[in-house]
């Protein structure tokens, strides 16, 4: 059997000549770089051996807010032996990498490399109507959540401004009562007494009169 006789339906005859299926040559083309590429994947240890690729899930959004703030206008001291995540600008746990400022940070935490850290592919996907019937319920729930825990702060300050107008009450009537005891014990005191004399030691009337 001849060569060309061996190549099946990839050559062909025809007036004299041979014709090529460059569709079969091009899947054979694409299968020999797959094959290279899982055989380099392997050699760096990308790939192990007789392992297949990780099929990753599909693009996520965030469910927690970037802590962009709280550092501004804060100063660290940094020495060699400060740890990565304490030596200023923003850490990355995923990447394990500092970024300076925030601007670049954002861009690392929305960039590929940092979400093929995480497991997720760039594929974004495609939302049911269950899905956005399940959102619509959720964001409903967080939203009266929100309602009830103002609801209860407002509650909470009526009841701590009532308790103290009782308080205020309740100390006025004791101080009341410590002045009217006050100026009973000082008349006593100056019963009897002339009141030139009682003008001279600079007593006067408290408006109360002891009944004998």
């Amino acid at each position: 059997m001849s060569f060309y006789d061996k190549q099946g339906s990839s050559a062909q005859i025809s007036d004299g000549r041979r014709t090529w299926d460059e569709a079969e040559y091009e899947r054979k083309a694409k299968e020999r770089l797959a094959e290279a590429q899982t055989a380099d994947s392997k050699k760096l240890g990308l790939l192990k051996k007789d392992e297949p690729p990780v099929k990753k899930k599909g693009l996520e959004y965030r469910d927690f807010q970037l802590d962009l703030d709280s550092k501004v206008g804060k100063a660290i001291v940094i020495s060699k032996t400060t740890p990565a995540a304490e030596s200023g600008g923003f850490y990355c746990d995923i990447c394990d990498c500092v970024i300076k400022d925030s601007l670049n940070f954002l861009d690392h935490m929305n960039g590929k490399m940092h979400i093929k850290n995480l497991g997720m592919s760039m594929k974004v996907k495609r939302s049911t109507l269950e899905d956005v019937q399940d959102r619509f319920a959720y964001k409903k729930w967080e939203k009266e959540q929100e309602r009830r825990q103002k609801e209860k702060e407002a509650n909470s300050e009526d009841v701590a401004l009532e308790q103290a107008k009782i308080n205020d009450a309740k100390l006025s009537k004791q101080e009341r009562k410590r002045k009217r005891e006050k100026e009973e014990e000082v008349e006593e005191e100056t019963e009897g007494l002339d009141p030139d004399i009682q003008a001279m030691m600079g007593i006067s009337g408290f408006g109360t009169s002891k009944k004998k």
